[in-house]
C-alpha cells in the first residue's frame, strides 16, 4: 500500500506562507490506517480536517496526533458536518483513540487553538 502511494502520489513540496508548517501534520500510529487527506475546513473557521480510513481489510485502533496544538476535536461527516455520536476519545496531548471496522472512512475535525 505504502509503496502504490510513493509511486503514484510522490510527496510534493511547496514553499511560501507565513510561517512555518509543522512535519507531519499528522500522525497515525497503525500502519493499516492510512490519513487521505488534511485540509482546512470549508467553512474558513481555521479548523483542520483529517480524513482517514483502514486500509487492511480488518478491524483496526489507531491513535491521531495532530502536529499543531488544538482546543477539541469532533467526529464529522463528509459534508465536515458535527456527528451527533458521543465525541472522540481523546488524550491530554491532543490524540485522538479510534476504533475502525475493515475499509471504514473516518473525518475528524480538530478546532486549533494558540499555545499560551
Amino acid at each position: 500500500m505504502a509503496e502504490g502511494y510513493a509511486l503514484n502520489l510522490p510527496a510534493r513540496v511547496a514553499e511560501g506562507g507565513a510561517g512555518a508548517v509543522p512535519a507531519p501534520l499528522v500522525r497515525v500510529d497503525n500502519p493499516a490506517v492510512v490519513v487521505e487527506a488534511v485540509k482546512l475546513a470549508d467553512d474558513r473557521s481555521g479548523d483542520v480536517v483529517v480524513r482517514l480510513y483502514e486500509a487492511a481489510g480488518g478491524r483496526a485502533t489507531a491513535t491521531v496526533r495532530p502536529g499543531f496544538p488544538t482546543s477539541c476535536a469532533s467526529v464529522v461527516d463528509l459534508l465536515e458536518r458535527r456527528l451527533q455520536d458521543a465525541p472522540p476519545h481523546a488524550d491530554s496531548d491532543g490524540g485522538v483513540h479510534l476504533s475502525l471496522r475493515p475499509f471504514q472512512i473516518v473525518t475528524l475535525r480538530f478546532a486549533r487553538s494558540t499555545p499560551a
